[in-house]
Order: structure tokens, then sequence, then C-alpha cells
């Protein structure tokens, strides 16, 4: 992949956090440093959209289950209670 030619946006759901966390990355450096062209920098911009998108999927998966992690272990019984 270049920046050049970045893939299609909808092709992200199969990468991992730190996959799409690090392309990430890369898109907004080539932001950065201006694309060649309007039709690349909205390539780019719409690349980046999705990557954020699936970096917010896997925090908010993370998040759940933590938060069902710790519901589990406040509810289990300690033997403590009278």
């Amino acid at each position: 992949m270049t920046a050049a030619n970045p893939p299609a946006p909808g092709d992200v759901d199969d990468l991992s956090f730190e996959q799409a966390r690090d392309e990430l990355v890369r898109v907004v450096a080539a932001l950065e440093q201006g694309a060649p062209t309007l039709e690349e920098s909205l390539r780019l911009w719409e690349r980046g959209e999705a990557l954020a998108a699936r970096c917010e999927q896997w925090l908010v998966g993370a998040k759940e289950r933590l938060d069902a992690a710790r519901a589990a272990s406040t509810s289990s019984p300690s033997g403590d209670e009278s």
C-alpha cells in the first residue's frame, strides 16, 4: 500500500487495533504533508475516517469487556456476607 493509492475504506473490518492505529498514523502524516490532488486528499481522509471508526470499535469492545469483568467480580459471592 502506498499513500498515493490506499486501500478502500471498507476493508478495515479485518484489521487489529494496532494495525488500524498504525495505518491511521501514516494516513494523518500523508495528509499533513499535503496530497498532490484534491481527489487524493479525499481518498486519504475517507480512509482515515474508516480507520478511526475501526479503532473506536476496538476501544468500545475493550471497555465493554472490562465493564463485564468488573461486574462479574463485584457480583460474585465472597463469603464475607452475614
